[in-house]
């Protein structure tokens, strides 16, 4: 069953029916779930694993635009915009499970039980949230601190509260959700490391202190 904040407050025989519209689908490590530009019509709803979105810029380069895991969702504007293709290319971190909704199928299930908006209201509310917040961090915060904060984030949709917590994703990928360059990223990571807080393995990093990587992470 599906979990997180997304789906707090949603009674149990809508979130049962929301996941009964769904296809259950499973994604091997590094499975595309579906490619920039391609047609839009349906929502993901994470049950399992974590999932990157991600845009090739125009030089070539990849950019890890977010990453989403158990209890939350990707797609979502499928619900909402007809003939729209997909933003960004989605692809799964390591084995994962979704439940994928058809923009129909929601529709008719927003109609029927109303409590079923709550989900997409939240999710959407979130999504704006979000974006203004890294809008104002990459105007006003620092790149080392927003390295930082990003790998907090990480460690935390990983571990939930446990250590250590090993995040599987390159340098070059958290210099995309960062928003800044690999050197940066380099730099910040081997003084973490040299601090104690982290681990460095290629493709990989392990938080050894959640708690103290957080606090620097302001």
């Amino acid at each position: 069953m599906l979990g997180g904040e997304l789906f707090q407050g949603l009674p149990e025989a809508e979130l049962r029916r929301l996941v009964a519209i769904g296809t259950r689908r499973r994604f091997g490590r590094d499975e595309v779930v579906f490619h920039r530009g391609d047609p839009a019509d349906t929502l993901h709803l994470v049950v399992r694993g974590h999932f990157a979105a991600r845009l090739e810029t125009p030089v070539g380069d990849t950019v890890t635009m977010a990453v989403h895991g158990p209890g939350d969702a990707f797609g979502e504007l499928a619900v909402l915009e007809h003939e729209q293709p997909r933003s960004t290319t989605v692809s799964a971190l390591e084995a994962g499970e979704t439940y994928a909704v058809h923009r129909d199928d929601f529709a008719r299930l927003r109609q029927e039980y109303p409590e079923v908006n709550d989900v997409l209201a939240r999710l959407l509310a979130r999504r704006l949230r979000r974006t203004s917040e890294l809008l104002a961090e990459a105007l006003f915060v620092r790149a080392e601190t927003r390295v930082l904060r990003r790998l907090s984030e990480l460690a935390s949709l990983y571990g939930k509260g446990a250590a250590p917590v090993v995040v599987p994703l390159a340098q070059n990928e958290l210099a995309g959700l960062a928003g800044t360059s690999r050197a940066t990223v380099n730099r910040v990571l081997r003084s973490e490391a040299e601090r104690g807080s982290i681990d460095l393995r290629r493709g990989r990093v392990t938080v050894l202190d959640p708690a103290a990587l957080s606090g620097r992470a302001g």
